[in-house]
């Protein structure tokens, strides 16, 4: 099968080198790289198969300038919710191509252990689970797939545990200990799984692979971006210098402004989100801390 994974950052080589066990794959992204197969956007979009890694704040402008719909399948790898229109992925994407030629990837996978063909699990989405199977068939072996139609679900719980890794860095940056973390990861599946619940995602979703299995990765390893953008904000390091020094997209900064923007948009409680925001807005994390353990919620 042709495939062409479009960005070649970390992920995107990543699904790059999985996809071309069993396929022909091509890759490509807004600058040259010295990797097989690489080809200009033209090129990359005469294949029938996408696997788009590109970050998530770039999707719309990159699918206004480069997408013309020949009858494309799509599979989204991106994780993040837009912080200018505060539109999910797929919101995004159904302004380009119809949601029987989409699907969604998400599940815990670091890219580095993807490249050395460790084992993992991951899910695909999308409301056509014929193409869901297509796409699962694409994989290698040291990579088991699991299909859902639980579109949105999928989306919340890969935009929201990056958010959820900052706050799980803070709280390791802060020497807080083993039992604040697991209280924190946990408190904040909580709040993942309230948010969701408003957009009437499937509350299977949370406790899966895309959920759950994303959040406990991603919140514990320093391999995770957005984990070391918190550990470093707990160490009085300016998110400017950073995100300078990181040379890499954490998703989960402009995410956490979109999160925080739809929970008061629709009153959703979202503590945990609402104080990175202002942490990220430049609170001292200490006064969060504070603030986050002198709450009055009690209900588990």
């Amino acid at each position: 099968m042709k495939i062409a994974v479009i960005g070649a950052g970390k992920w995107g080589s990543a699904l790059y080198d999985a996809l071309s066990v069993n396929n022909q794959c091509y890759i490509t992204s807004y600058h040259f790289k010295d990797i097989a197969n690489f080809v200009d956007t033209k090129k990359a979009l005469e294949c029938e198969y996408l696997v788009f890694a590109l970050y998530a704040q770039g999707a719309h402008e990159w699918l206004k300038n480069n997408f013309k719909d020949n009858n494309h399948k799509i599979l989204v790898a991106s994780k993040g919710i837009d912080f200018k229109s505060l539109k999910f992925m797929d919101e995004i994407f159904l302004d380009f191509i119809d949601e029987n030629r989409i699907c969604f990837l998400s599940g815990p996978s670091f890219a580095l252990e993807v490249l050395e063909k460790k084992p993992c699990a991951l899910v695909i989405s999308g409301k056509n689970q014929q193409l869901c199977e297509n796409f699962s068939s694409f994989f290698p072996n040291y990579i088991k797939t699991y299909t859902s139609s639980d579109v949105k679900g999928a989306e919340i719980c890969g935009a929201y545990k990056n958010v959820l890794a900052i706050a799980s860095g803070i709280c390791d940056g802060l020497n807080l200990g083993n039992n604040a973390r697991a209280s924190l990861v946990s408190r904040g599946l909580v709040e993942m799984h309230r948010f969701g619940q408003f957009f009437q995602a499937q509350e299977d979703t949370f406790l899966g692979l895309s959920g759950a299995g994303d959040l406990f990765l991603t919140a514990s390893s320093s391999l995770s971006r957005n984990y070391r953008v918190g550990y470093n904000l707990a160490q009085n390091k300016s998110l400017e210098q950073i995100l300078q020094d990181l040379k890499e997209v954490a998703e989960g900064v402009q995410t956490a402004f979109a999160i925080h923007s739809l929970a008061q948009k629709y009153q959703i409680y979202t503590p945990i989100v609402n104080e990175i925001v202002s942490i990220l807005n430049g609170k001292k994390v200490q006064d969060c801390v504070i603030d986050l353990m002198s709450s009055k919620e009690k209900m588990q």
